[in-house]
């Protein structure tokens, strides 16, 4: 770790590091509350997408894989959101980071992938969601996410 120079905003950016984990704890207590593996509606709804279009799309089962990963079972959390699951140790060591330099004035080394990594990513990430989800074969199905609201 390096030490950084005293940022002007720092105050501000302490707010924000604040702000996102309160933001994440809402998140996970929501998800803890109401349960979204089972069959009962939650004060959110059904999904929009999967009801205009009938199939997953990019963040279908998003909500189920978080639940899963509070929980620890990495297994599930994978056949409900594989890409975004991928995601989630790099942003979390770019929140951890981020809120070092916020909160200590040091900065962890950063994350060295080229924006060619980002692009693949990202491409890969709209494929799986949008195509290999909702295609009907093995291995496919296996990461179909149904609409379990009623």
């Amino acid at each position: 770790m390096r030490q950084v120079a005293g940022y002007p905003h720092r105050a501000t950016q302490r707010a924000a590091t604040l702000a996102l984990a309160g933001a994440i704890g809402a998140a996970a207590a929501f998800v803890l509350r109401f349960d979204p593996t089972d069959r009962v509606a939650d004060p959110t709804g059904p999904c929009l997408w999967h009801a205009m279009t009938g199939i997953n799309g990019p963040g279908c089962g998003g909500t189920r894989m978080f639940y899963y990963l509070l929980h620890g079972d990495l297994l599930e959390a994978a056949r409900h959101h594989l890409a975004a699951l991928i995601a989630v140790p790099f942003l979390l060591y770019a929140g951890i980071r981020w809120a070092g330099v916020a909160w200590f004035g040091r900065e962890l080394p950063a994350l060295r992938l080229s924006p060619r990594v980002y692009w693949i990513y990202g491409a890969a990430f709209l494929l799986y969601s949008t195509v290999l989800r909702n295609l009907p074969w093995p291995p496919f199905s296996w990461f179909d996410i149904p609409n379990l609201t009623p």
